[in-house]
């Protein structure tokens, strides 16, 4: 059963996504907040699987709001909480998405984003996505992010090579696998493993590098200079 907490300053709205989400028999609903700093208040009591937030992203407390839901400074202790508690994945619900607040939020912690007008099908999917770890980005965003990565002034990326001496040669192979928008059957056909291998090293990347999602292993790619811009 996959947990939600909903971010929606309209009462209305958070009833239709509550309608909606719990007529799923393996989604349940655990709570309500009116806004970001409300939920970051609910997190360690409620303890959701997903955070489906309705945020304005062009405005800087949508961003930190992502950010203290994501990367909460302080995690309740497995004692107090009965099991060690890690942060809920975060689905951004929108009606507007520009690529350069899509990335300030992927930095902040989100985990995939969702605009306003997707089918309840749609929705629905994506929460059991993002619960299982995994994005909810379409291809057309993907694609603007590295562009924006790729535009972005020298001085705004990492030092080349900043993080990259903790990945094997072959972790390496599959990010640089991943950062040109392969598939895990694509890259494993194309470097000969097994599709679970790929998988078991992309796991191995995220964790290593810091990053929730496969699109931010992306801004990982070029930013430390693994994967060089386009003349």
């Amino acid at each position: 059963m996959v947990s939600v907490l909903l971010v929606n300053d309209q009462s209305l709205q958070r009833l239709g996504l509550r309608m909606l989400l719990t007529a799923e028999p393996d989604l349940t609903v655990v709570g309500e907040a009116a806004s970001g700093a409300e939920a970051a208040g609910l997190i360690a009591a409620l303890r959701p699987d997903v955070v489906l937030m309705d945020v304005r992203l062009a405005d800087a407390s949508g961003i930190e709001a992502v950010r203290r839901i994501a990367r909460p400074a302080r995690i309740r202790p497995a004692a107090e909480s009965g099991a060690g508690q890690t942060a809920p994945r975060v689905l951004v619900l929108t009606s507007a998405l520009d690529e350069g607040h899509a990335h300030a939020a992927l930095r902040a912690g989100a985990d995939g984003f969702l605009l306003t007008d997707a089918s309840p099908e749609e929705l629905t999917a994506a929460v059991r996505i993002v619960a299982a770890g995994d994005a909810v980005i379409t291809p057309a965003l993907t694609r603007t992010l590295i562009d924006t990565v790729r535009a972005e002034p020298t001085a705004r990326r990492l030092q080349p090579g900043a993080g990259l001496d903790t990945l094997t040669r072959r972790e390496r192979d599959v990010l640089t696998a991943v950062a040109s928008g392969w598939s895990n059957s694509e890259i494993a056909l194309r470097l000969a493993i097994a599709p679970t291998t790929v998988k078991s090293h992309v796991s191995h990347i995220l964790t290593k590098i810091g990053a929730r999602a496969r699109v931010q292993a992306v801004t990982f790619a070029y930013e430390s200079g693994l994967i060089r811009p386009a003349a």
